[in-house]
């Protein structure tokens, strides 16, 4: 459904996209993550046609990309980064009037109106004004509205940012439905969670090349160790040295946090006992551990 073949993109002397290469399945939830700056957002433009690339060969739903980039996006939906509804119309004229971009008329798309709104949980919501949804209503509209052409393939960036546990969920479900509807999804985000729940594969992206590929739970298996003790509180750098790093495969500290990675956590565990200004937490590795470890603990900005 999906196909990126050595991209190159460049801007001046800065090389931003350097050989990304990897397909989607058709009825496939693709995760393409990676830190600011990875990359991310350049590579999906020219997935789109929305940025022409140096080199290389895109493919979308079938299309040459960018020769045949406005056909393609016929086929496709986009749920944005950051909504932007129209605050001048209704929820239900807010899809209306975004179905007439792919051609479709109102007699045509009024009927599936309902349906819609129903999938999004704002079957209440049909008459109300954009100013007075709340931002879980707000990015649920905006799902529906990247339905309105009934896509094959959904380009979702970061749909779950600043919602609350609650409308994360809901989306998740959403999205959860679609795949089973045989929908094909690309979706960027920064909560590794989601990316581990939603996800059939994931690429992860640093400094514009693609530097792991495969399933979450493959990725965890053979990238990181299986047992991770997070160990915190007074004096946590001093026990890191003396005994953190000899109980550990491998030790990274972050402010006052010591990460222990582990094949065994109980001989590390044990040597905590008896130290109660120290506290620790026991969890399974898990797909951020992955992204950390790949591509570092330093901010970008």
């Amino acid at each position: 459904m999906l196909l990126a073949e050595n991209l190159h993109k460049s801007y001046g002397s800065l090389e931003v996209v350097r050989g990304v290469s990897f397909e989607v399945q058709a009825g496939e939830c693709f995760g393409l993550l990676g830190p600011n700056g990875a990359g991310k957002t350049t590579t999906l433009k020219c997935l789109l046609g929305l940025t022409q690339p140096d080199s290389g060969r895109v493919e979308l739903a079938g299309l040459p990309v960018p020769r045949a980039a406005r056909e393609a996006r016929y086929r496709v939906g986009v749920v944005p980064q950051f909504d932007n509804l129209d605050p001048d119309f209704t929820v239900r004229e807010n899809l209306v009037i975004f179905a007439r971009y792919f051609g479709i008329k109102a007699s045509a798309i009024l009927p599936r109106v309902p349906a819609l709104l129903e999938f999004a949980g704002l079957a209440e919501k049909a008459d109300a004004k954009i100013d007075t949804l709340s931002g879980g209503m707000k990015r649920r509209l905006t799902l529906a509205r990247a339905l309105v052409n009934d896509p094959q393939v959904l380009f979702m960036d970061e749909p779950t940012t600043g919602l609350d546990p609650q409308a994360r969920h809901l989306i998740w479900d959403r999205l959860k439905t679609l795949v089973a509807g045989g929908k094909t999804i690309l979706l960027t985000t920064h909560f590794m969670d989601e990316a581990e729940r939603l996800c059939d594969r994931v690429a992860i992206m640093d400094r514009g090349r693609l530097i792991a590929l495969d399933s979450p739970r493959a990725l965890i298996e053979k990238s990181i160790e299986p047992q991770v003790v997070e160990v915190f509180g007074d004096g946590v750098k001093e026990w890191a040295e003396s005994q953190g790093r000899r109980l550990s495969q491998r030790l990274e500290i972050s402010g006052e946090t010591a990460f222990c990675y582990c094949l065994d956590a109980a001989p590390l565990l044990a040597s905590l006992e008896g130290l109660p200004e120290m506290r620790a937490l026991k969890r399974a590795a898990n797909l951020e551990d992955v992204f950390i470890k790949l591509t570092g603990r330093d901010i970008r900005d």
